[in-house]
């Protein structure tokens, strides 16, 4: 009886505890809940691909970096995968893989200017160009390319970590183009074109003055304009005094002084900042050894041993220059000048109703241009014209055109010969004297004037 009791009692209770966890107030623990330490999908396919890069699966990597990007737009490892897709192709190297790491590392570079790793991709795009610069006798693309990605990166990224490793790739770079025009320059000088050669050597030193061979470049420029005659006489000890000032401790700087006193030139006292930094690039410059020398011949990227290690590096590009023997155009007002103005239109109406300008003669007193048809016509600056076309147009002749209007204009310098030498004629004929039995005329002015009837 009393063990009927007890399982009753139990399951009273049961049914009662059931009842209770219905209503709520007893909870069950969920059997997979989401913890910290899960992984989420983006965050997973980010470290694959990332694990792939390191163990040289590249396109596997690019795939599922795709598939990232394409299925996850608003992940926060976005960016990362555009910058590991770049890398990616870094790492693979060769030609293609370069060149595809370079626009993947212009686009990050475009999407995101303001982020950290946007340094960073600006000197990969540096770096890879400073990968594949050849020799200074050899094709100056790369290394064209690289001083133009190098100087952008200290220019968009001046306080980046990469800026003081950048600057000195530049004064590498800056070497090897000024050891290319340096060679350019002595060809011509051996070869007895000076103006040439003094035109290059005056562009190396201007542009690249920390070159470790500029004081030998402003003393061949110096014999350049020596052999050039005693017109440029100011220009050859100009660049004389720009031995003893900026290159104190050169070789050459004792004989461009003897040049100067020989020419009865002031010489002048050595620059104090010039003298400290060629001190310091003496006592710092790699000298490569003999074995290195050797095997230089046989690589492709050039030795940068010699190049500066300190110095501002040049921030601007190399402009081709006018030899000094050119004449210069005078400045008049008919001369023709060299710069060329563009205006917007605003009214496309004066397309169509404004004058072509090729139907405008030349000012008088101005040469026409040699391949004009007024000057292959043999024609005056005074009497040149240009052929009239039955047509005002902005568009360039076409050869037949050309030929009419040629044609045009030798028909009409014939016309002009010919009745100025009828009119030179008329003037050298004697005159005639009057007849006996006609009596001279009087002159207009000496007769009365006539009187109106009345």
């Amino acid at each position: 009886m009393i063990l009927r009791r007890s399982v009753s009692h139990l399951i009273l209770l049961a049914a009662v505890a059931s009842l209770l966890s219905s209503c709520g107030f007893r909870r069950h623990k969920y059997a997979d809940p989401i913890t910290k330490n899960t992984q989420q999908p983006d965050k997973v396919l980010f470290d694959k691909a990332i694990n792939d890069i390191e163990h040289s699966r590249y396109e596997v990597a690019r795939l599922t970096l795709q598939t990232l990007i394409n299925t996850y737009d608003t992940s926060e490892f976005l960016a990362k995968a555009k910058l590991a897709i770049a890398d990616s192709w870094y790492r693979e190297g060769g030609a293609h893989g370069l060149a595809q790491a370079e626009a993947e590392y212009k686009d990050f570079i475009l999407f995101y200017p303001t982020m950290e790793e946007a340094a960073e991709a600006q000197e990969r795009v540096c770096d890879i160009h400073y990968r594949q610069m050849e020799k200074a006798d050899r094709d100056p693309m790369h290394a064209i390319r690289a001083e133009d990605e190098c100087r952008q990166l200290l220019v968009q990224f001046p306080n980046s970590k990469f800026a003081p490793e950048t600057e000195q790739k530049l004064r590498n770079i800056q070497e090897v183009l000024a050891g290319h025009e340096y060679a350019t320059a002595v060809f011509y000088h051996h070869k007895g074109s000076f103006p040439a050669a003094a035109n290059r050597f005056t562009g190396l030193v201007d542009q690249y003055p920390l070159f470790s061979q500029a004081d030998e470049a402003l003393w061949q420029l110096a014999d350049s304009y020596n052999r050039m005659g005693d017109r440029f006489e100011d220009k050859a000890a100009a660049a004389y005094s720009r031995i003893v000032k900026d290159y104190p401790l050169s070789d050459r700087a004792d004989a461009a002084k003897d040049k100067l006193v020989a020419m009865k030139r002031p010489v002048p006292a050595a620059d104090p900042v010039a003298y400290a930094r060629m001190k310091y690039e003496l006592e710092n410059r790699n000298n490569p050894k003999l074995l290195s020398r050797a095997l230089s011949a046989f690589k492709k990227n050039p030795s940068t041993a010699q190049a500066a290690k300190s110095g501002t590096p040049t921030m601007s590009g190399l402009h081709p220059t006018t030899p000094a023997s050119v004449p210069q155009p005078a400045s008049t007002g008919g001369a023709v000048g060299g710069e060329v103005s563009l205006t917007t239109v605003s009214d496309s109406k004066e397309l169509d109703s404004r004058p072509d300008a090729r139907m405008n003669p030349p000012a008088a007193g101005t040469t026409p241009p040699p391949n004009s048809p007024a000057a292959a016509a043999g024609l005056q600056p005074a009497t040149a014209t240009t052929s009239q076309q039955p047509f005002a147009t902005n568009h360039p002749l076409t050869p037949k055109q050309q030929k009419q209007a040629l044609k045009k204009a030798e028909e009409n310098a014939k016309k002009q010969k010919k009745a100025a030498a009828s009119k030179k004629k008329t003037e050298e004929a004697p005159a005639k004297p009057p007849a006996a039995d006609q009596p001279a005329q009087t002159p207009a002015a000496a007769q009365p004037p006539v009187q109106p009837p009345k």
